[in-house]
């Protein structure tokens, strides 16, 4: 009899603390996820670092080609994090849980953009944009949208720059 209440009260445990188990979980892994993320962003801006991102409206003299690019990039933050951002948009202030949301999707956006004028065979992208949107969900209007979900949508005009002539400095 002792052994029957002692399954049933872990159960009850599990089942009541079903949330808070749910928590841990998606900290860890969203933290996770994050982290890996940022690490492929790392390398990959590394490898990408020749071609120059400018926002000009004007080319230079030197500049040859002129093609669109764009790239756009949808960004959702995990469920732990949008407890976070749900507890701190009832007291108000600044939410920082979705600032690195914010940061990822804005430089994978970049990053999309300069792999493809690299595949165009440009080495700059001149008149550079960058625009952000929040979505929300249109089924829960509620919610007032705040789902933690961004979209960025970078763009600008791929072409070559000529290269500056090599000094003995550099």
């Amino acid at each position: 009899m002792s052994n029957d209440n002692d399954e049933f009260s872990v159960i009850l445990l599990l089942l009541y603390l079903w949330p808070v188990w749910l928590l841990i979980i998606t900290y860890f892994t969203g933290r996770h996820i994050e982290r890996k993320h940022y690490a492929d962003i790392e390398a990959r801006e590394a490898a990408l670092r020749h071609i120059m991102v400018i926002a000009v409206k004007k080319p230079p003299q030197d500049f040859s080609g002129g093609e669109l690019v764009y790239a756009g990039v949808v960004v959702s933050s995990d469920y732990f994090r949008r407890m976070l951002a749900a507890f701190r948009n009832f007291f108000g202030g600044n939410i920082r849980s979705y600032e690195t949301l914010l940061d990822r999707a804005r430089r994978e956006a970049v990053l999309r953009l300069k792999e493809q004028a690299e595949a165009k065979g440009a080495n700059a992208v001149l008149n550079f944009k960058l625009e952000t949107a929040s979505l929300g969900n249109i089924h829960q209007p509620q919610q007032g949208g705040a789902v933690g979900t961004v979209e960025v949508l970078a763009y600008g005009t791929a072409g070559r720059l000529s290269q500056p002539a090599q000094t003995p400095h550099q």
